[in-house]
Parts: structure tokens; C-alpha cells; sequence
């Protein structure tokens, strides 16, 4: 069977990118990317965040962490990791991620905030059908 694992991603820093090097030398950044989802409820406005880790590898990582801090605006596109690890207590765990192929800067300020009259509209939570 035929897989496709591609993720495009648009948000903001949760915090400032956190830059290390593997034994090998190459740099690896982790980035907390908060993504949005705002859907009409009613005559209100609602927000749904969701929150991505991102893993970026070499110079862009390098590059994420000199230009990049929290609140920064990214695109992010990659694909879909899951890894597992044992903690110090000995526990199993486990979490999906995003490996990125490409990072791309977004404008800061006023330039980035979406338009109220452009916003999409998604079924409010009154509307699911289940």
C-alpha cells in the first residue's frame, strides 16, 4: 500500500526555539507551534488552538533559532513523526511531531493577523452532526 505523509502547518511560537547539536555536529531545533482554528458559535467568535512540536534539522535549524522567537509566525511544511522513548522512571513514551522540510518566515505584526471579514467560517460546536 501507498502512503503520503505531507503536513503544512501556519501558527506562532510558543516559545523561543530550543538549538542543540547532535554528537555528529548537525543542529536540531525544537519549535512549539500554537495553530489556531477561529469558528463562528453563534454571533461569536471562537478559538480552538492546537499545539505541534516541530523538529527542524541543520542550517534552517540554525537559521530558526538566530531569526525566530516567541510569538514569531511560521509556515511550516514537513510530515508526521511518531517516536516512543523510555523515561528516567523507566515509563514508556510516546508523541507525534512534525519534521520539518521547510520553514518560512512570516511578516510580524499587523501584516500577519487575518482579516475578521476573510476569516472562514467552520461548524460551531452546535452544528457538528454528531
Amino acid at each position: 500500500m501507498v502512503g503520503f505523509n505531507k503536513v503544512i502547518l501556519m501558527g506562532n511560537l510558543t516559545r523561543d526555539p530550543e538549538l542543540r547539536y547532535i554528537p555528529s555536529g548537525t543542529a536540531v531545533a525544537t519549535l512549539r507551534l500554537a495553530v489556531n482554528n477561529r469558528y463562528r458559535q453563534g454571533e461569536e467568535w471562537k478559538d480552538d488552538v492546537c499545539y505541534v512540536d516541530v523538529t527542524v534539522w541543520g542550517k534552517q535549524a540554525e537559521n530558526c533559532n538566530e531569526y525566530l522567537s516567541k510569538g514569531s509566525g511560521v509556515l511550516v511544511e514537513g510530515r508526521l513523526s511518531y517516536r516512543t522513548w523510555e523515561s528516567d522512571e523507566g515509563q514508556t513514551r510516546s508523541k507525534h511531531e512534525v519534521v520539518a522540510n521547510t520553514v518560512r518566515f512570516l511578516p510580524k505584526g499587523k501584516e500577519q493577523e487575518p482579516q475578521e471579514s476573510g476569516e472562514p467560517q467552520h461548524a460551531g460546536e452546535e452544528d457538528v452532526p454528531f
